[in-house]
This record gives structure tokens, C-alpha cells and sequence, in this order.
């Protein structure tokens, strides 16, 4: 058997594709944007709530891309054959935030406050093909609001991520948050006469493009079609040329300001009713977010934004970063979308067959740290702990003691316990570490009562800047009373 064992090939040291490791500054710059979050969505009255990274297929379904296929687009298993009966379920680690959510609000139906307003943050997992900056695990935190079809949800879901944003450092003028409402197209497509089925899909993901192709693009592709850039042939819908113009008149309705833009979107509805209230609720949505001082320099009404349409069943909204970052070729680009969401009526439907009006925003953790560390808000040096070096072996409990002491005054630190022999070895680890200070006591300084308190930021200064004289006069390095440790140390931190 010991034979057998050893003839095993040694499991390979690395992560798993898609998939990435967080070390200290990532986790801890992760932690300090949460929290800065979480101070909004709690001053907002919002409650936290953490579900089971586990939930069944059939919670999570409505998300799968086929459905005949149970374990696509998530990472799925199936339980263990129960004993004399049939195969068990299936189970998945969640894809989002929102459908544990609904399950939620419908298990705990009699239990919550309603509307219930809850936040979330953590990982999900989504089983695609991995790319660059594409992982298949990451970190979303959402807020919702679940039981109220009232506009305020959603206004004050708009004002509520604006202040996120700023709290974790997007200063106003560097981020846009944009609102349109699914049932504005609604009624565009109830003016064009293609309310259901293929065509209406066919539009939507035609008018998902007017970024990249613009005006002329959409209506070539929603009559006869257009060649690419390639010179490849792209079919169109097959619409006549008077059914693309109520869209064209849609996409193109972003005016001046709110009030323009809702004017031209009214005359875009036409007579539709489903279109008419979309656009107030716009209105409303515009007026509540001014008294709630939310401008439209932080938050306009913007028709393009089209995300979701097939799930969004009201307003919908995305936060997109404004200021340009350079990309790995040293080219200037916008930074782009870092939060999306909107109202979605029918998610708790699906468990209670009852409508279940909710709203709410999903911040792609990843994407916003990303952004801060572009503005230089984050991503500095993060300072690591005192460390008290060993000069003897036998004198442990002593060092034991001023790291204790340390801690107590609330000052990270931390004995070193590798082996002391070679002292330089210590102050390697120490500089590995990003240590500001270390602390060394010898038998002589024992002796006398003191420690000696190395400054390692100025000395690692001094060793790149200072003369040889200079440096062999080890300003870096002071001789303190023992009594006094923590004050020299609250000195050099300061």
C-alpha cells in the first residue's frame, strides 16, 4: 500500500481556471469599500441578509440558458440516489444575489416586514468560459426593496447607490447613473405593431446595439440589414421603414435635460397607455431624486440604457463611470458600467404565484475596486504589523509580553517566530511583511531597561537617499526606556 501511495503523481500547485486567489491588500481594500457601502445601505434603513451559496435548480432556474440542461451556466451536482426511491435534486452554488432573494421573500413570506428591504454581499459562481478579467467567481453587493410598486422603491434606490458611489470615493462628476423604464418600449413596441414573440425579441436585441452601430445602423438592421465592418452580411428584421421610426424617435428622445427628454419620449409613445405610464413613472422618478438633492449631475433619464429588458419589467437603471483610465496598449477609454438593476415584478411570482413587486441594484465589487484603485483612492502600500525581532531564545515570554502590551493599545503587532539566529533574516521578514517599525531588545538592552525602536520606512528612506556617514549614523534607529515603547512606537506611526 505505502508502495502504491508514492506512485501517485504530486497534485499540481495552482488555482483552477476562472478562478483567482485574494491575498491581504486585495481582502483588505475589498473590506474598507464594503464597509463604506454598508454605512449607505444601513443609514437607508436597509437590513443585511446572508443566504446559502447552495440552492436547489429549480430556485435558481429562471437564470439557467437551458433549461434542459439543469447544470449550465451554474455549477451544479445531483444529490445521492435517496435509498428506494428516486434520483435527488439537483443542486447549484448561487449565480446571483437576487434569486436567493426571491426565494426568501417567498419562504419567509409571513415572517418579514413588508416591504422588506435588505442588502446582500459575497461571492457567486457562474459556470462560462473564463477570459481576460472574466473569472467565474466574484463578488456582487446588492440592496432591494421586495413588496411595494411604488416609484419612491425605485427613485430611492437611485439615490441610495449615488451615495454609495461617493461614500466609497466617485466624486460627483466622475459617475452618471442612467434610468429608462421597460415599459417606455413597451410602448414603442405596441406603436410599431410588434408587441410578442420573435420580431419584439429581435428588436430588443437590435436596439441593445445603437451603441455600437448608431442611428442609421439600428434602422438597417430592423428593415432590410447592413454590412459589418468586415463586409459581412447581417440580416435585418424585416420591418417596414415606418415601423423602425417610432424606435429611432426612442433612442434618439435624450435631450438637454430630463424634461426635454421625457417631452420627446411622450410624443415617441404615441397613444400607447403601457407607454404613457412608463414615461411617468420617469417623471416621478426625475422629481423625487431632485428633492432628494440627487441632480441630474449625478443621475439623468437616458433611453439608450436597454439592460435586461427581457427581465426588467419597470424602470431600469446603470451606473457608468465617466472618467478615462488608460488600458493595457496605453489607450484612453471610459471605464464604463460598474452597477446595474431595475424593477422585476415577477421573480417572487415564480415560488408563490402571486405578483411580488421589487426593485433594487447589483455593484460589481470587483469592477468598483477596480475603479478606485484607477483614481488612486486605493491600492497603496498596506502597512503590516509591528514586529518584536528575537535576540535570545530564552527571553520569548519577555517578547511575548511587548507584543501583548502592543495589541492592548490597539497597535498590530506580532513576535517573530521563525528562526532567530540570523538577525538579518528577522528584518528581511519584517521588510517582506511592510512593517513600519521593529522592535529589538538584547540581553545588554534588557539589562539597562530600554529597547531599541528601528523606524523601517525612514530607514529603507535613508538607505536610498542618505550618504554613507549618514546612513552608519542610524538616525532610523532609537533607544527608548522600556516604559516608554508604546509611546516612541505611536510617535513613529503618527
Amino acid at each position: 500500500m505505502a508502495k502504491d501511495l508514492k506512485k501517485q503523481p504530486r497534485p499540481k500547485a495552482e488555482t483552477p481556471k476562472g478562478f483567482r486567489d485574494y491575498f491581504g491588500a486585495d481582502v483588505t481594500e475589498r473590506k474598507q469599500m464594503l464597509d463604506r457601502i454598508t454605512e449607505i445601505y444601513h443609514r437607508h434603513g436597509f437590513e443585511p441578509l446572508e443566504t446559502s451559496a447552495v440552492e436547489t435548480v429549480e430556485a435558481l432556474g429562471k437564470f439557467l440558458p437551458d433549461v434542459d440542461r439543469p447544470n449550465a451556466g451554474v455549477f451544479a451536482w445531483q444529490e445521492a440516489e435517496v435509498p428506494g426511491g428516486g434520483a435527488g435534486d439537483w443542486l447549484a452554488l448561487r449565480y446571483d444575489l437576487t434569486a436567493p432573494l426571491a426565494r426568501v421573500a417567498a419562504q419567509f413570506r409571513n415572517d418579514l416586514p413588508s416591504p422588506y428591504r435588505r442588502y446582500a454581499m459575497g461571492p457567486v459562481w457562474r459556470n462560462e468560459k473564463p477570459g481576460p478579467g472574466r473569472f467565474r467567481q466574484f463578488y456582487q453587493c446588492d440592496a432591494d426593496t421586495v413588496g411595494t410598486a411604488s416609484v419612491a422603491a425605485d427613485a430611492e434606490i437611485c439615490a441610495m447607490l449615488s451615495a454609495a458611489l461617493e461614500h466609497a470615493g466617485i466624486p460627483c462628476g466622475d459617475y452618471l447613473i442612467r434610468i429608462n423604464n421597460r415599459k417606455v418600449l413597451n410602448g414603442i413596441l405596441e406603436a410599431m405593431g410588434v408587441t410578442e414573440g420573435a420580431p419584439a425579441d429581435d428588436v430588443l436585441r437590435t436596439i441593445d446595439k445603437f451603441d455600437k452601430v448608431g442611428e442609421q445602423g439600428v434602422r438597417q438592421l430592423l428593415t432590410t440589414g447592413r454590412k459589418d465592418d468586415s463586409g459581412a452580411v447581417i440580416e435585418g428584421v424585416g420591418l417596414r421603414p415606418e415601423q423602425a421610426d417610432p424606435v429611432i424617435a426612442f433612442l434618439t428622445s435624450k435631450g438637454g435635460n430630463n424634461a426635454e427628454t421625457l417631452a420627446n419620449l411622450r410624443a415617441a409613445v404615441g397613444a400607447s397607455a403601457i407607454g404613457a405610464e412608463g414615461v411617468e413613472e420617469l417623471a416621478q422618478i426625475s422629481d423625487m431624486l431632485a428633492a432628494m438633492g440627487v441632480g441630474e449631475d449625478r443621475a439623468v433619464i437616458d433611453p439608450s440604457i436597454v439592460r435586461g429588458l427581457g427581465y426588467y419589467t419597470g424602470p431600469v437603471f446603470e451606473a457608468e463611470l465617466t472618467f478615462e483610465i488608460l488600458d493595457e496598449k496605453g489607450r484612453k477609454r471610459q471605464f464604463g458600467s460598474v452597477a446595474g438593476g431595475g424593477r422585476y415584478d415577477g421573480l417572487v411570482e415564480r415560488f408563490t404565484g402571486q405578483k411580488v413587486p421589487a426593485t433594487g441594484i447589483s455593484i460589481g465589487v470587483d469592477r468598483l475596486l477596480a475603479a478606485l484603485r484607477a483614481k488612486g483612492l486605493m491600492g497603496g502600500e498596506v502597512q503590516g504589523p509591528v514586529v518584536v525581532t528575537v535576540m535570545d531564545r530564552d527571553r520569548m515570554s519577555d517578547y511575548q509580553a511587548m507584543a501583548a502590551e502592543l495589541r492592548a493599545a490597539g497597535i498590530r503587532a506580532e513576535v517573530y517566530l521563525g528562526n532567530p539566529k540570523n538577525f538579518g533574516n528577522q528584518l528581511k521578514y519584517a521588510d517582506k511583511r511592510q512593517s513600519p517599525v521593529a522592535i529589538i531588545q538584547g540581553a545588554d538592552e534588557a539589562a539597562r531597561g530600554v529597547v531599541q525602536v528601528k523606524d523601517l520606512i525612514l530607514g529603507a528612506r535613508i538607505a536610498a537617499e542618505a550618504s554613507h556617514d549618514e546612513w552608519k549614523s542610524q538616525p532610523a534607529q532609537t533607544e527608548v526606556r522600556r516604559a516608554d515603547l508604546i509611546a516612541e512606537v505611536r510617535r513613529i506611526l503618527g
